[in-house]
């Protein structure tokens, strides 16, 4: 994907019931009956190697609570052609390439910074890693595919995309009921659990550390985190 800018950067959260669960107050951990949409900018697109940056306005140790910037690794969907009313099961043939995608998030502006909404905590530069697409023709079952998160070697994350609440073909047609998905344009699945705010104590992202997401059959995408400014 390198540095291309998508059309549009389509997100969902809350698609693996354990990653729910960890962010979720005890006691009120309620699924989602469709799927959660958020966007990101696509300004924010960086590729495999390219720095993570942390700009002084996502350092938030002044602020209550002091809450950081996190790692989610997902599977990212590339559309090749518009895509409109499309039937769950000819959703594949929307689909170009496939790529392992890291949604950085900083979660005090996600969480309390705007409002409700989520689009400014996951959309400063850089806040998109995507890795080297993989064609579709070469994966056989996009729902049964191994997705591990590294942070500095260790791993943080592992799950099967068959784990996902909403498969791609469902997110493909929910998504597309009565608008249209613009080629080139990229869909974020979702995270799986073990992300640094559900970690205990919390691990936030920092200067010097590396972030790698591999998914069978995709390669990994790595990117190192550098403070800016």
């Amino acid at each position: 994907m390198g540095t291309a800018r998508p059309p549009a950067i389509l997100c969902i959260g809350k698609n693996y019931a354990d990653h729910a669960a960890e962010l979720a107050d005890p006691g009120t951990l309620k699924l989602p009956e469709r799927p959660v949409l958020f966007l990101k900018n696509p300004a924010s697109v960086i590729g495999n190697g390219a720095a993570i940056e942390l700009p002084p306005v996502v350092h938030t140790d002044d602020r209550d609570p002091p809450i950081g910037v996190d790692y989610e690794g997902e599977l990212a969907v590339i559309l090749g052609s518009d895509a409109r009313d499309v039937p769950e099961a000819q959703a594949r043939e929307v689909i170009a390439a496939v790529a392992c995608a890291n949604d950085v998030s900083q979660r005090w502006w996600q969480w309390h910074g705007s409002g409700g909404q989520w689009c400014r905590g996951k959309s400063f530069d850089t806040f998109c890693p995507l890795g080297d697409p993989t064609p579709i023709r070469g994966i056989a079952d996009l729902q049964d595919l191994l997705l591990t998160t590294r942070l500095n070697g260790e791993v943080v994350q592992q799950a099967s995309t068959s784990t996902m609440i909403f498969s791609v073909a469902r997110l493909i047609s929910d998504l597309s009921q009565g608008t249209t998905l613009l080629a080139g344009s990229v869909i974020l699945t979702g995270t799986p659990a073990g992300v640094g705010a559900g970690r205990k104590p919390p691990r936030f992202l920092r200067d010097g550390d590396v972030v790698e997401v591999e998914i069978s059959g995709l390669g990994c995408l790595s990117n190192p985190v550098r403070n800016r400014g």
